[in-house]
């Protein structure tokens, strides 16, 4: 058991040590990079919002992606200090008051990433329910945010909420994928949906 702990403990930090030799702030930059290489969600000249930014691999990524025609602006509950590029913008509030700073932000997104995650308690159901009420509020901005044919990813805990957000994220995209990257820990229940072609709002 030892044994296998200290594997597991390498294998973790393998992804640890490669993201302080790249300087992203945070190993979570290579679960994006595995879905980028996957789904080809991010191109040249987009326009990206990530919400949930902290500490700031995903943005970096993302605007390194995009190169400096794009945009990516990123919000967090927490203060983000990393030096961004001038193509990137950083915003700290509340994703549940999303229309507090909206203005500020602007619309018309080519991709939203969410990898937003809640407090934990440990128990199973409580973690489930926040992850689920976090999931609801991206895939809302997502709906008002994005332009026809745009993509969404977000992060999810797998619970009982998990088939009805799928099932609501498949009604508003022509294509949905469940994806688990080989750089997640592997105890984590985290998983990620990711929806291609957002479909118009009907009028």
């Amino acid at each position: 058991m030892k044994r296998s702990a200290k594997q597991h403990g390498k294998w973790n930090d393998h992804y640890s040590r490669r993201a302080k030799k790249e300087k992203f702030p945070a190993r979570s930059v290579y679960k994006l990079e595995e879905m980028q290489q996957k789904y080809h969600l991010i191109k040249k000249g987009d326009r990206i919002l990530d919400l949930g930014c902290a500490p700031g691999s995903w943005l970096l990524y993302a605007a390194k992606l995009t190169g400096n025609k794009g945009l990516v602006a990123g919000i967090d509950l927490k203060p983000v200090t990393i030096k961004i590029p001038s193509h990137a913008a950083i915003y700290t509030g509340d994703i549940f008051y999303f229309d507090s700073f909206a203005e500020s932000i602007g619309s018309r997104f080519n991709v939203v990433i969410s990898d937003m995650a809640p407090s934990t308690t440990g128990i199973k159901t409580v973690d489930s329910a926040r992850s689920f009420n976090l999931c609801r509020a991206a895939l809302e901005i997502a709906q008002n945010v994005l332009l026809p044919g745009g993509s969404f990813v977000c992060k999810i805990f797998q619970g009982e909420d998990f088939k009805q957000f799928s099932d609501s994220v498949k009604s508003c995209f022509a294509t949905c994928s469940i994806f688990k990257p080989k750089s997640s820990r592997k105890a984590s229940k985290e998983i990620y949906i990711i929806a291609k072609g957002k479909k118009r709002l009907e009028t």
